[in-house]
């Protein structure tokens, strides 16, 4: 382990859930406006996921009102209140920068995990 990863180690956040790419997640994010803050959730399928560490993010994509969102989230940042895991998505990729052309929300297997 090098100094970089010691230092940075309590930093990263550990009561997120587990999501991999194609899951459809809901995030609730810290918005402020003004002298008022709440939280904004995003609800979209993550296409994404890049770095490690503390300088991990994720990008989650939806479709509204016919165009395409997407937004990037830095996933130790202390601005998400919570990631809620809606769908389990089974892709065969790690990136799904296909779904980018797509008109239309793309319907994505739903991933079955092996329960002991």
């Amino acid at each position: 382990m090098n100094l970089v990863d010691k230092i940075t180690e309590n930093q990263v956040r550990t009561d997120l859930p587990e999501f991999r790419v194609g899951d459809t997640v809901c995030v609730g994010y810290h918005i402020k406006e003004g002298n008022k803050e709440r939280i904004q959730d995003f609800e979209g399928i993550v296409i994404t996921i890049k770095n490690s560490g503390v300088a991990k993010n994720f990008i989650v994509r939806k479709i509204a009102s016919g165009v395409g969102v997407e937004k990037t989230y830095p996933l130790n940042s202390p601005r998400i209140a919570y990631i809620k895991v809606v769908r389990r998505g089974k892709v065969r990729q790690a990136r799904l920068n296909y779904l980018r052309n797509l008109v239309k929300q793309p319907r994505i297997k739903e991933r079955r995990d092996k329960e002991a």
